[in-house]
């Protein structure tokens, strides 16, 4: 059995029971349900409520006209739903009056996938990028997947804040597409060469460009040994350079050979230091974008993990891309772009409801209709749980 289905028929069936639980169930939208009948069937009965069908204005014995109404509207949006379907739904449903606890359920498997999703757009994005040597696409797809971790947060009633999870899920190292990893080689090898032979062209990246920003590890610690010479203001030249990697044990751990110092050497030829540096920003961006999305579509599927947990990890893991990104505007010129307006979330009966307990609530009464004057209880915020 699928827990998620059954949760699904079950809000469907609660309604369908009871037409006034729709007024506990606001804060949930169509879209969040994963079969399209079953989202087709509720967006025809939240339909039904608005333009107040008798069933839901009696609030007594709840008329046939109720089902077959709801299944005729949801019948021009979808195929296959037959008027024997509802009394399937109607039977998952142990108790009509849990339906706020049964749309928790199914709001916690819609932000599961919706993050999922969009973490394997910000992957695709960003190999497409490393491809095509461009970071716009990938930027764009993290901004994207940062809003939707912020509205979902808004809903699920949690504050959208980066947190560190316990145990890293694990992720693989994210390489250049072959395609372009000996371009990125190459680019790498020749800023080393211009560094070593012109070190005032230090201070062209110095500010911006980091040792993790080289995709080849053993180029990255030769450009940290360059960075410290830099730092300490002593000579750089391929002598202090070599002696830099043997104090810091490079050569005798492997890291660095005497060859690969020499190949980089005799490579040396005219170039623009900040143009070569701007070129590994660009796959250090897109190789960021992609291993940041790898950890939270490893997240999105645990479904061990709570929303909101899920959330906060996620944006955590979307971190070093904004580091990086800050970065890669600082070597354009660009400045960073102004924070987003806060966009208006769910009202706080909304922002609630997903944290309701599983206690019994009395249905809707007619006049906690729509266009009733009256509060109903979904306007009061219920008790928060964990999670």
């Amino acid at each position: 059995m699928n827990p998620l289905l059954s949760a699904e028929q079950a809000v469907l069936g609660a309604v369908l029971l009871d037409p006034g639980q729709l007024a506990h169930l606001d804060w949930l939208a169509p879209d969040h349900f994963y079969r399209p009948i079953h989202q087709a069937l509720f967006a025809a009965l939240r339909k039904l409520r608005t333009e107040n069908h008798p069933a839901v204005a009696t609030g007594g014995r709840v008329p046939l006209s109720w089902v077959t109404d709801a299944v005729a509207e949801a019948g021009n949006h979808v195929r296959g739903l037959t008027v024997v379907y509802p009394h399937t739904l109607i039977s998952a449903c142990p108790r009509p009056e849990h339906a706020p606890v049964y749309g928790r359920m199914v709001l916690e498997g819609a932000i599961h996938r919706s993050v999922t999703a969009h973490a394997i757009r910000l992957h695709q994005a960003a190999r497409a990028g490393a491809l095509q040597g461009e970071v716009e696409g990938a930027l764009h797809h993290a901004d994207v997947l940062a809003g939707v971790l912020e509205d979902l947060a808004r809903r699920w009633g949690s504050e959208p804040r980066p947190a560190a999870p316990t145990t890293p899920p694990p992720t693989a190292p994210v390489a250049p597409p072959s395609v372009r990893a000996e371009q990125v080689a190459e680019d790498e090898q020749i800023l080393l060469a211009v560094l070593v032979e012109r070190p005032k062209a230090m201070d062209e990246v110095v500010g911006w460009l980091r040792p993790g920003d080289f995709a080849d590890p053993a180029h990255g610690q030769l450009y940290r040994c360059l960075g410290a010479l830099h730092h300490r203001s002593e000579p750089i030249d391929r002598i202090t350079v070599l002696w830099e990697a043997q104090r810091r044990g490079l050569l005798a751990d492997g890291t660095l050979t005497t060859e690969q110092l020499t190949a980089i050497y005799d490579g040396v030829g005219p170039g623009s230091a900040e143009w070569l540096g701007e070129q590994i920003m660009r796959s250090s961006v897109a190789r960021t974008a992609a291993a940041s999305a790898r950890a939270i579509r490893a997240l999105a599927e645990n479904e061990t993990l709570a929303p909101g947990r899920l959330i906060s990890h996620a944006l955590h893991a979307l971190g070093p891309l904004d580091e990086v990104r800050a970065r890669w505007q600082t070597a354009n010129g660009a400045p960073a772009p102004p924070p987003a307006p806060p966009t208006e979330g769910p009202p706080k009966a909304q922002v609630h409801a997903a944290l309701a307990r599983s206690t019994a609530r009395p249905a809707a009464r007619p006049s906690e209709c729509p266009g009733s004057a009256s509060t109903s209880s979904a306007a009061r915020p219920p008790s928060r749980t964990h999670g």
